[in-house]
């Protein structure tokens, strides 16, 4: 008579299993989900100082003092949106180097990088006139491409910055006036938008 061994029966630890399939289901919604920390109040900010630039740059008497305090004022753009978006991510508990705000970068980063290159090819080549349609045309096309990945109100945002660029293109004596209207009037009207709507 043949004698089956006896065998232990197989333990499944139910809490690691479970831990796992939760952290698969987070990797997942993560690799899907949408940047939720474009800061609404950043951009209120962002507005705010770029039409002080555009009233201080207007009364500049040199070509070469309107493009410093534009300059100038990117660079402060940059530092505040950043910040802002650092806060708000935090305060979100989401991270900026997860896949949403990868992509959100990787669609954003593109035209901003084409659009300093155009601008030192205009300053070589002596075409100033373009220079405002240009910066808002490729920021329009940076918002919308990152905006794909994130809350609706930021891909419109992108295509008030296109149309704003569009005009200062075909009217380029009204470019001060147009950029006053796209990095101060879009960035105000949209960015309290965000923040009402999404948290801040």
């Amino acid at each position: 008579m043949r004698v089956t061994p006896k065998t232990d029966p197989v333990t499944v630890d139910f809490g690691d299993r479970a831990g796992a399939d939760l952290r698969y289901i987070r990797d997942a919604m993560e690799r899907a989900g949408s940047f939720t920390a474009v800061p609404g109040w950043g951009m209120v900010a962002m507005g705010m100082t770029a039409l002080a630039a555009s009233a201080l740059a207007a009364a500049q008497p040199t070509f070469e003092g309107w493009l410093a305090v534009w300059l100038a004022e990117g660079a402060l753009a940059v530092a505040v949106g950043g910040a802002a978006m650092a806060l708000k991510a935090r305060r979100l508990g989401t991270s900026l180097v997860a896949p949403p705000a990868r992509k959100f970068a990787m669609g954003f980063a593109p035209a901003i990088a084409v659009g300093a290159l155009s601008t030192v090819a205009l300053l070589r080549a002596g075409a100033h006139d373009p220079i405002p349609g240009t910066w808002l045309s490729l920021y329009g096309c940076a918002v919308v491409a990152g905006g794909a990945f994130s809350v609706p109100a930021v891909p419109l945002a992108g295509a008030g910055f296109l149309a704003l660029g569009a005009a200062a293109l075909v009217a380029p004596e009204a470019g001060d006036l147009l950029l006053a209207l796209g990095f101060g009037g879009v960035n105000l009207g949209f960015g309290a938008w965000v923040a009402r709507r999404h948290g801040g």
